[in-house]
């Protein structure tokens, strides 16, 4: 076998050797090849570098002369023989200041990793300078020149070159990981031509190197990696040097490179684990066995409770006696005592005075409602949903101060859907595939729409300014005075710099013995892999940078690839970067009026080429334009549903008794009356917080209306409908009657208003600001609703009595009928059905504990699946449905490859100019293991939990390169001590290095270099100027300090809310863990911190703490309402507790159907679910109050009357009156409006009324207080006498079976009781 790969070896080595022709015939030990040099090389025209090539000379090698020694040792220290003996070289001193300048160029991007940057400076150092040049050299192609004075040379224009395998390999390797700051990638992105960092390999590496074409290489130098042990014969023999690995340091002066450069140098690094996806109890669905277990202690604690009942009924032959009223229940009768004399009083008086009423009452709501001139309506979402005080609010504020405000985006995506792709075999690149978007045809089309947006103009009224392109866009490398090509535009046809001669030039190909055209094909496949070139290796000689100077990475300006094969990308992405204003300042206008230009140009873009171009688009304003714009097609809907609300008022509050009584009996009047109390309200209460300065917002607008008129409306009918069931009592006149009936429905209206308001009032301690309006909005709404019901309304219906009782007809009181005696009863058709079939079969023996187990089970799933909602608010659910950003949405979504940058900002208080805050910093040779860009990079290789998908940039990285004494960067003018640019050839300039070692700054030299490298322009000689990249990244005062600087990284795609959310999250833990890190710096001011800041984080910090704020707002607003009804219902624990849990199911029902609807949770849902309590007290409370006035013997028969006599009323007054106008929302076009308005409010009001009309009965029937003793009936007696009249109960019903087994004696005495009160009663007079 040894020998059979000896022979292989000496095959390939004749093979190569014979390849070629050679001018080296000598291959000897300290013989060279070629030396000193022979002009430019006559077959480059289009050169980036005016070197010079070599002249033929296989001669012995030369003693080095001082002045070359002294610069040998410099540049290749390694060729410098040591003990003081002769240093032989093959290179001129020109040839080495040459090398020089070469070696500079590669150490502006190597110089981070010591020994790669020496790696490849020897691979020159041997080429160019070695005394056994020859051995390894053979040169093959030679031209004639002869000189100015006439002397002739034989010029070297190619040659081969041969390496030992493992030694090129090995200086590869070295290379393989060293990192750009600047761009985030590699440096091999730079130095392999179209292969990029990830295709590279050593050969690859080597031959892009001494490509003629590159724009670099004088000749073209061929490079063969020999196998170790192969004989080549002919005396030649590859050269194997020394190659440090990356994690070695190549002298004592100097440091491995580091981690980020070099795998080798880093420490082992655990995974990180991925956050839970969700509650697990072991292996089991946490939720779901929390929610089993609890619907199990449920069923345990209910099924005891039927046993201990019902061996408690066998053993009652008889009633148990009523028992004694406690001392609570004794205050609780007092207090009601009183607030029943006090409506009554109140009602009395109003009704005796209703035109003064009615004027005092219209006066304060109209004075209160001045207020809304002075209102604001607040549209920024950052103002609505993040509080002033909020962290993101307050690293916004910092970041805005110090860098501006961050840039906006305006950005084209192109698809050609349907359209075949086809396959090209270039003659230099190889075969690629292009997809039907990356075609000739479409590069014309979108050079076309970029050459209409940079001539588009837009007008700006305010400022009187007809505003181009240049006046707004972003213009890094020329941001004073910025031309159209200075203006940041990334799109693949900028890899053309957007000129059309270079998009159709084509140029013959010669590549060995293929030949062939080259055409922008050939272009667009290099560039993709090497946007940082300023020359393609083909024929057409292309630079790949934009217009503006500045690369075009791919990963920008394509889509829908996969790995690196960008030429098969199914989109094209245009994106312009415009500057962005704060609001008042004139250019903010500018921006605005050029963006609605743009939308308008790219609309007909669209238009024009929709048969074969898919066209998706956005503007920086086009979020909320589409808002706006959907606001105000979808207030109609809202009038409509208003209009629906109101008719159904109208109507449904009549009590009709005859056909020709029609326009007597009907209530128009008094329900326009009614909603004009509940609209007085609303505007009162807008007005009065106007006029402390509050703003308000849309969301206020379209939900306190619904709120308010739920709760006004439930208590119109509850008060209009007692009154019409009340009979009025002899001797009674109208005002006392109204008195009367006032003080019977007024504690529960009370009641109710009061839980809402202070409910309400706590959930203002909201950090939110939208959902802190809100809630004050709702509380002075609900309180003015009830102050104006008390007073305006009760005067309404004393003046609407008098017309009804004369006989007038509604709305034209000047007509009427005759008198003819006492009206009759209404007809009426819910509580007859409520008394006959419903209560029978709801309070049936059978059918409540199936009531109570299948409610009990809706709440357990309602638990589990609202631990399972989805948090946050995806951006195309704010937008209508027909909008153009859908589309937009839907391409990003499927196309994009990189997310938005995210900073990791620095706030003032660390010490830069320090060595200690350098490597606390930076991520190059000798800078900490533990440093800012080395754990951001470290979080890279974990994408899937830190969400960052490419290092920050680091400008002190590339400032510290900048330095670099070996390059031309950093040069200071002899003459005048100011900076040398790096494209000057000034005589002072030269040799005149700003450091004159590699080494870390002084603090005065950190202080004084820093502001020339921030506002350096890179170029081909210096490619680490600041100008662009960093200029804008640090911010200083006047005396130098730095204030606040940033360090760019990108995050991997993000699609869902819930993706941002988790990426501020987890971008918030890194921050924290550098403010620690680098807080150990010695000189860091203990207040130094490390924030992370997006565009996006201001409106994602909410869900961080929406949940908890959620809870803990849900729950305050539970507090007030079991209070309340434990005061207001005579300290009745039962009852009390009985309307908490009703309200606390009817919330986790509806968060439960939330996630089966697709409704996510959110401070828009936290809104409604805050109304949801107050619309959920209207369902429970008046039902629970009517229970506890109740005087029937059994809880069953009290639940039955409290059912029929107020389920009708709330069924009436705030299911049906809800329900119309949240149907009509259905048909609105915004999906906001549609998922919490019409969704939302649907399941709230139908979970609302399935609780308080179906489980509050059985709960009660089960729960609620027993009958009290006379002392307790008669303090319920004014306000129950006339409660169940003409709604008598069928409670002879079998269906009903009472709580202990009474005699037939019992039963026949309560009957006659019945009959008898039956027969006493008055008839109301007409």
């Amino acid at each position: 076998m040894p020998g059979s790969l000896a022979l292989a070896g000496a095959v390939l080595g004749a093979l190569v050797t014979l390849a070629a022709p050679t001018f080296t015939p000598t291959h000897r030990a300290g013989y060279c090849a070629f030396y000193g040099e022979c002009g430019t090389n006559p077959e480059l025209n289009n050169t980036l570098l005016a070197t010079k090539v070599p002249c033929l000379s296989n001669t012995p090698a030369r003693v080095a002369s001082s002045g070359l020694l002294t610069l040998l040792s410099h540049v290749c220290p390694e060729l410098v023989s040591g003990d003081n003996g002769t240093t032989l070289v093959c290179c001129s001193l020109s040839q080495l200041v040459a090398l020089q300048l070469s070696v500079a160029l590669s150490g502006t991007v190597l110089s981070r990793c010591p020994s790669c940057a020496r790696n490849f400076a020897n691979l020159y150092c041997n080429n160019i300078c070695s005394p056994d040049q020859s051995l390894f050299t053979n040169v093959t192609r030679i031209v004639n020149r002869t000189t100015a004075l006439g002397v002739r040379q034989l010029a070297v224009v190619e040659y081969q070159i041969f390496y030992q395998q493992e030694f090129a390999d090995a200086s590869f390797t070295s290379c393989h990981g060293v990192r750009l700051p600047a761009t985030g990638g590699y440096a091999l992105d730079t130095m392999c031509g179209s292969y990029g960092a990830q295709l590279c390999t050593t050969q690859r590496w080597l031959d892009f190197q001494g490509d003629k074409n590159n724009g670099l290489a004088p000749l073209q130098i061929d490079f063969k990696l020999i196998p170790n042990g192969t004989e080549l014969g002919d005396g030649i023999v590859p050269l194997a040097e020394r190659a440090w690995r990356c994690d070695e340091a190549p002298s004592a002066d100097q440091e491995p490179c580091s981690c980020q450069d070099c795998a080798e140098s880093c420490p082992t690094v655990t995974p990180p684990t991925a956050a839970p996806t969700g509650f697990r109890m072991g292996k089991a669905d946490g939720a779901l066995v929390v929610s089993g277990l609890l619907f199990g202690v449920l069923i345990l604690l209910f099924g005891t409770a039927l046993v201990r009942q019902h061996r408690s009924s066998k053993k009652a032959v008889v009633p148990a006696p009523a028992r004694a009223a406690n001392r609570a229940e004794h205050a609780g009768d007092a207090s009601h005592r009183v607030l029943a004399w006090f409506f009554r009083w109140w009602g009395t008086l109003v009704a005796g005075h209703p035109l003064l009423v009615l004027v005092v009452a219209a006066v304060l709501t109209v004075g209160l409602s001045a207020g809304l001139v002075t209102l604001r309506l607040t549209t920024d979402p950052v103002e609505l949903w993040s509080a002033p005080g909020s962290r993101a609010r307050q690293e916004k504020a910092f970041y805005d101060q110090h860098f501006g405000p961050f840039l906006r985006t305006n950005q084209v995506i192109v698809t050609a859907p349907g359209r075949a792709g086809s396959a090209y075999d270039s003659v230099v690149l190889g075969a690629k595939n292009f997809s039907g978007v990356l075609s000739e045809e479409v590069l014309w089309v979108l050079l076309e729409l970029q050459e209409q947006l940079a001539a588009a103009t837009a007008w700006a009224p305010t400022s009187g300014k007809e505003v181009k392109l240049s006046d707004v866009c972003y213009a890094p490398l020329n941001p004073t005075e910025p031309m159209l090509g200075d203006c940041c535009v990334n799109s693949v046809t900028q890899y053309f710099q957007n000129n059309r001669t270079h998009l159709a030039m084509t140029a013959p190909q010669t590549q060995g013995s293929q030949t062939g055209t080259a055409d922008w094909r050939d272009h667009l496949m290099y560039c993709v892999n090497s946007p940082l070139s300023f020359k393609d290796i083909t024929a057409l000689e292309l630079s790949c940078m934009a217009e503006y100077g500045g690369p075009v990475f791919p990963y920008i300006a394509f889509g829908g690839y996969s790995g690196s094969e960008y030429t098969e990308a199914e989109a094209l992405i245009i994106t312009y970067s415009l500057n962005n204003f704060p609001r008042d300042d004139p250019r903010h206008e500018w921006v605005l009026s050029w963006e609605s230009r743009f939308l308008e140009v790219v609309r007909d873009f669209q238009r024009t080429h929709s048969p074969n171009l898919s066209v998706a688009f956005m503007a920086e304003r086009s979020l909320e334009d589409e808002i706006n714009r959907t606001t105000g097609e979808d207030l109609p809907i809202f009038a409509v549903s208003y209009l629906v609300v109101f008719l159904y008022i109208m109507l449904a509050l009549g009590e009709y008794t005859a056909c020709r009584r029609v326009l007597v009996d009907s209530k128009v009047t008094l329900a326009l009356g009614g909603i004009a109390v509940v609209l007085g309200a609303v505007l009162a209460s807008m007005g009065f917080l106007a006029l402390l300065g509050l703003p308000s917002s849309l969301i206020i607008l379209e939900v306190v209306p619904f709120l308010v008129l739920a709760v006004g409306a439930d208590n119109i009918f509850i008060f209009v409908q007692e009154y019409q069931q009340s009979q009025r009592e002899p001797d009674e006149t109208r005002e006392q009657h109204i008195g009367r009936v006032l003080a019977q429905v007024a504690p529960s209206m009370l009641l109710c208003s009061l839980s809402e308001v202070i409910c309400f009032l706590l959930g203002a301690l909201s950090s939110m600001p939208a959902v802190r309006t809100f809630a004050l909005t709702a509380a002075l709404a609900i309180a003015f609703d009830f102050l104006l019901q008390m007073s305006a309304f009760v005067a309404l219906l004393v003046l609407d009595t008098r017309r009804q009782e004369a006989a007038r007809f509604d709305c034209c009181c000047f007509c009427g009928l005759e008198k003819k005696g006492p009206k009759r009863e209404g007809a009426r058709l819910l509580p007859p059905f409520l008394r006959r079939c419903y209560t029978p079969l709801l309070l049936h023996r059978l059918t409540r504990p199936v009531v109570v187990l299948l409610f009990f089970f809706l709440a357990c799933g309602g638990l589990y699946l609202t631990l399972h909602v989805s948090v946050g608010l995806d951006q195309e659910l704010s937008m209508p449905e027909d909008s153009y950003m859908l589309e937009y949405f839907a391409a990003l979504n499927q196309y994009l490859a990189v997310g938005v940058p995210t900073y990791f900002v620095t706030t003032g208080g660390y010490n830069f100019s320090s060595v200690a805050g350098m490597n606390g910093i930076c991520s190059s040779a000798g800078c900490d293991n533990d440093s800012l860009a080395t754990t951001i990079q470290y979080a890279t290789r974990f994408p899937n939990v830190s969400y960052l998908a490419i290092p920050a940039t680091s400008w002190v990285d590339d400032f510290l390169d900048w330095l670099n004494p070996w390059g031309r960067c950093c040069r200071i003018d002899k003459s005048t001590g100011q900076f040398c640019p790096s494209t000057s050839n000034n005589l002072s300039c030269f040799g005149n290095q700003c450091m004159n070692s590699t080494r870390r700054p002084t603090s005065e030299e950190f202080e004084r270099f820093l502001p020339w490298f921030l506002y350096d322009r890179p170029t081909l000689q210096c490619a680490k100027g600041g100008l662009g990249a960093y200029d804008t990244a640090v911010s200083m005062d006047a005396n130098g300090t730095i204030l606040a600087s940033r360090f760019m990284a990108y995050q991997r795609p993000l699609r869902t809310s819930q993706e941002y959310t988790a990426a501020l999250s987890a971008a918030r833990a890194l921050a924290e863990e550098l403010t620690t890190t680098l807080r150990r710096v010695p000189g860091t001011d203990p207040d130094f911190q490390v924030f992370p800041y997006t565009v996006t984080y201001v409106y994602y910090e909410q869900y961080l703490t929406v949940v908890l704020e959620g809870v803990v707002t849900l729950l305050l607003c539970l507090v007030p309402t079991f209070l309340v009804s434990f005061l207001l219902l005579g300290m009745d624990l039962r009852s009390s507790l009985a309307t908490l849990l009703t309200i606390a199911m009817i919330l986790l029902d509806t968060v439960g159907a939330m996630t089966l609807w697709d409704i996510p949770y959110n401070a828009v849902a936290l809104i409604n679910l805050v109304a949801a309590v107050g619309i959920s007290v209207e369902f429970v409370s008046h039902l629970t109050c009517a229970f506890a006035r109740s005087t029937k013997p059994t809880r069953v028969e009290r639940a039955a009357e409290a059912t029929v006599n107020m389920g009708s009323k709330v069924v009436a007054g705030v299911a049906m009156t809800n329900l119309p106008g949240i149907v009509v929302l259905a048909f609105a076009k915004a999906q906001l409006i549609q998922i919490f308005f019409f969704r939302l409010n649907l399941i709230i009001t139908l979970a609302g009324l399935a609780h308080g009309l179906v489980f509050l009965p059985v709960l009660l029937s089960y729960i609620g207080p027993s009958p009290r003793g006379t002392a307790g009936k008669d303090a319920w007696k004014d306000t129950a006498t006339n409660a169940g009249q003409g709604v008598g109960l069928d409670l002879d019903n079998p269906c009903f079976e009472p709580e202990v087994k009474v005699t037939t004696k019992t039963k026949t005495k309560d009957k006659t009781k019945t009959k008898d009160k039956a027969k006493a009663t008055v008839p109301r007079q007409g």
